[in-house]
């Protein structure tokens, strides 16, 4: 329909890269986009890192998962959401913050995934591809620590950037009419095509890996789903000051 929405489709998630630096005027760019996200009411609860180090780079790769691709690429960035400084402006103006509640911490959550979407897609958009690292999650005391991170912010994703070494396939996101509803949540009909999907999904896998693999996307999402997802967390945060009274 038009470049923008073309670029959007095209997304995919790419994990090897060219032994190519990204222009310092291109990081600039990329980053002037994430602050051009939107931001709940202006407050602009995040912090973006920029890792260089190579030590620190092989610390977090190991602390993610084992993700070579943290080491690997060109640039690694941290997208933390990040309080702090409202407490600081706060104080400032002799206020006291109320500090740690759920809303807040949704704020700041949401302000950080919007600027780090606006810098993926800034990023496609000068050629360079990249993927999202959850996994910084999985160890986030250990990478609060590394990376200095203060009370009141966190590291919600970290993500790999880079020119791109490959071109996977896009996967097929669900039919739009199972993620889009008229006027009430309705799901009639929805078990029919998720059933389809799984079909498509099954078919892309074995595409991608030659026929090594051919799962559905609900056996995926249901192995991920059916044990518990970083029981951590929930701790971390409230030692963060994140404590969703």
């Amino acid at each position: 329909m038009n470049e923008t929405i073309n670029l959007l489709k095209a997304h995919k998630s790419i994990r090897k890269y060219k032994n190519q630096p990204i222009e310092d005027e291109k990081i600039k760019a990329i980053i002037e986009c994430a602050q051009s996200a939107s931001t709940s009411s202006f407050i602009q609860a995040y912090t973006i890192i920029s890792v260089k180090d190579e030590s620190m780079r092989k610390n977090i790769a190991h602390l993610s998962g084992d993700q070579p691709y943290v080491e690997q690429c060109p640039l690694f960035l941290v997208f933390c959401a990040d309080l702090s400084r409202i407490k600081t402006s706060c104080e400032i103006n002799h206020k006291t913050m109320a500090e740690g509640y759920t809303e807040t911490f949704i704020l700041a959550t949401v302000d950080a995934a919007l600027a780090g979407q606006n810098a993926l897609i800034a990023a496609e958009s000068l050629g360079i591809g990249g993927v999202y690292i959850g996994g910084i999650r999985n160890n986030p005391t250990e990478i609060c620590k590394l990376l200095n991170i203060p009370t009141g912010a966190y590291p919600v994703f970290g993500m790999c950037l880079g020119y791109p070494d490959h071109s996977p396939d896009i996967k097929e996101r669900l039919p739009l009419e199972v993620i889009f509803k008229t006027d009430c949540y309705n799901i009639e009909g929805d078990d029919l095509k998720i059933e389809k999907y799984d079909g498509e999904i099954s078919a892309y896998y074995k595409r991608r890996t030659k026929g090594k693999r051919s799962d559905t996307w609900t056996n995926q999402v249901s192995n991920l789903m059916d044990k518990p997802q970083r029981p951590h967390m929930k701790n971390f945060l409230d030692k963060q000051g994140f404590e969703m009274k």
